[in-house]
């Protein structure tokens, strides 16, 4: 209904928690939506093609056109893909840093056709090169992607990885090293992963060291970069550099580092993405939905608190 004229416009919608998970595409993309809305998520990540296989079959008309109708019901969004693991740009071996810039490009350009704005990717892996010869690389594929499709939309978000072995991305000035690089920096943005940075060595469980860990982030990147968390519990002990996730409060982040997280105003409305185990607990209940529950009454007590601080 228009408004009439003259009449006060209705207050926008306060910003919320925007809870998800990584779903799987299994017999058409859709059906992540489908089990997305099921677990009352309000975002959800995918897989946008098989992620053990390098080429992919185009998109089914039908499947993208049943997509679309789910993905435009109200208030849920936005929607994140993670690209296949297959990826590495920072290779040295110029067969598989081809194969991966050509591969990244194809899955933004999928997300494009699913108006996914947002595409998760872990920056590589030096091997047995330099560092700064590998960042080189990331940037520079990013730079040659760009160039070659100046009209893509969708985002390449540059996830902080645990830094096991030579991976990059383990701190944010690593991240912050690869962005300078590109020449359109704006078009690039940062995937945060709360088990990655506490296994890269980043302790966000007291709130101080969580303060801290946060303004490393705006110092290097600024937080206007950040689009998107992942939350998992982590396994292993902060700065193990072991990427093992675990379910929500039973790792050794435990609660307290998701309630600073979560009662963080600043990443409201972002999509925040479980990647947790999958299967049943004890009881036979879905790990996702267990774990979403947990969420959501962390959040509630965060925020909560939060504003009784103020």
């Amino acid at each position: 209904m228009p408004l009439v004229k003259g009449a006060a416009r209705p207050a926008a919608a306060p910003p919320r928690h925007r809870f998800g998970a990584h779903l799987s595409i299994a017999g058409g993309v859709h059906h992540a939506l489908e089990a997305a809305h099921a677990l009352g998520c309000a975002t959800v990540q995918v897989f946008v093609k098989n992620q053990r296989q390098w080429r992919a079959a185009p998109l089914a008309p039908d499947d993208v056109e049943r997509w679309h109708r789910l993905h435009a019901q109200s208030g849920f969004g936005p929607v994140v893909a993670h690209a296949t693991y297959l990826v590495n740009l920072a290779s040295s071996d110029r067969t598989l840093y081809a194969r991966s810039r050509n591969a990244f490009a194809e899955e933004l350009l999928r997300c494009q056709a699913l108006n996914i704005p947002y595409l998760v990717v872990h920056p590589g892996a030096a091997g047995d090169s330099s560092t700064a010869r590998a960042l080189d690389r990331v940037a520079a594929a990013l730079n040659r992607i760009f160039d070659t499709h100046p009209d893509l939309r969708t985002m390449p978000l540059l996830e902080t990885t645990a830094g096991q072995g030579t991976a990059l991305g383990r701190t944010f000035d690593e991240l912050a090293a690869i962005i300078t690089r590109v020449q359109e920096p704006h078009r690039v943005g940062v995937c945060v992963d709360t088990c990655h940075v506490f296994a890269a060595g980043y302790d966000i469980r007291q709130p101080d060291a969580y303060a801290a860990t946060i303004a490393a982030a705006a110092r290097s990147i600024g937080l206007d970069r950040i689009r998107c968390w992942h939350l998992n519990d982590c396994q292993g002990d902060c700065g193990a550099h072991r990427d093992r996730h675990a379910h929500i409060g039973r790792g050794q982040l435990g609660t307290a580092a998701f309630r600073n997280v979560l009662g963080d105003r600043r990443f409201l409305g972002l999509p925040m993405i479980l990647e947790t185990p999958k299967g049943l607990d004890a009881r036979g209940r879905d790990f996702d939905r267990v774990n979403l529950r947990r969420l959501r009454t962390i959040a509630t007590r965060a925020l909560t608190a939060a504003a009784q601080q103020l």
